[in-house]
């Protein structure tokens, strides 16, 4: 009888040990952008890589258009471990520390080159914070070139005083203060409506937000400033990661690095293809204006100066080595 029992407790430990060696870890990652954007596209790719690449020990559910948590509650959410992982807007959290803030200034990393020389020198920072913080950081893809939505035409920064310019950053709730426009704060799921109900008349994104909403329903004008290109992180959080075998970080990790490279391209070619939707749709696509380009300069180096003062060393030592 002892020897059955010690047999029959052997088998089970042996069920036990084989069902943990292959035990499924589930993740949920909270995005706000479309299904359809270019970003949750290759997140959903970045997802699927990771299943195969892990055996099916990993599975990630992408929950898009802000469905899981809206785009300001997502960094808290994967920081408390209510997310595993999810996408956040640099530029939105800059209010919390000046760097999270450095691609949303006005013409300093204006190409995609500049924008990769930036998150060179930006990612062993935010990596050292989000660390602190208990997460890590996957990636980072830019948004194409910002330019400046309106529903009227523009000459100057003076024909924007007094307009409702949407503001979804620090960063482009500042812009409206310095040209005189009226500040309002709308998230990448409403814009369309806000456009629509008359919320807001105007804003500085990219072809791509404008594109997903389908602006060119509400919006004659998009001028090409080529302003900034400011990016989206995906975080993880850091003991999700952690509880994973090496393989499956393995695997994440490698997702991550081609995820990275695939959205940069994808970024470059959405860029083009946006701004051909919204012409399609009847917006006018046009270069901005000599003095429009000429005051919103202006703007950013204002900006550039007073974030600096914020930021103190740290952003010195960033601006420093971008501009090496």
């Amino acid at each position: 009888m002892k020897r059955r029992a010690f047999q029959l407790s052997m088998a089970i430990a042996a069920v036990g040990f084989s069902t943990s060696a292959f035990a499924q870890a589930k993740w949920d990652l909270a995005t706000a952008y479309p299904a359809t954007n270019f970003h949750t596209v290759n997140i959903s790719q970045f997802a699927a890589d990771v299943d195969k690449a892990s055996g099916g020990k990993l599975k990630i559910t992408v929950h898009p258009n802000a469905s899981l948590f809206k785009a300001p509650e997502i960094k808290r959410a994967v920081q408390g471990g209510q997310a595993q992982a999810g996408e956040i807007l640099l530029v939105n959290y800059q209010n919390e520390w000046q760097i999270f803030g450095a691609d949303g200034l006005p013409f300093v990393a204006d190409s995609y080159d500049e924008a990769a020389k930036l998150w060179k020198v930006q990612r062993p920072m935010l990596e050292k914070k989000l660390g602190e913080q208990g997460m890590m950081v996957l990636y980072a893809v830019p948004w194409p070139p910002q330019g400046v939505y309106s529903k009227k035409p523009l000459n100057s920064a003076a024909d924007l005083k007094g307009i409702k310019w949407r503001a979804y950053s620090p960063a482009t709730a500042r812009i409206a203060e310095l040209v005189g426009a009226q500040p309002v704060t709308v998230q990448a799921a409403e814009v369309s409506q806000a456009f629509a109900t008359g919320v807001t008349e105007s804003m500085m994104s990219s072809g791509s937000t404008g594109a997903d909403a389908k602006l060119y329903e509400h919006v004659k004008y998009w001028y090409d400033t080529q302003a900034w290109l400011p990016k989206n992180a995906l975080l993880v959080n850091k003991k999700a990661f952690e509880a994973l075998d090496k393989p499956t970080q393995d695997a994440v990790l490698k997702a991550a690095a081609d995820a990275e490279t695939r959205g940069w391209a994808e970024s470059k070619k959405a860029n083009g293809e946006s701004l051909d939707k919204l012409k399609a749709g009847g917006m006018q696509i046009l270069p901005a204006p000599a003095a429009l380009k000429a005051d919103m300069k202006k703007v950013g180096d204002t900006m550039l100066k007073e974030w600096l003062e914020k930021a103190g060393p740290e952003g010195q030592a960033l601006v420093d080595a971008f501009r090496k």
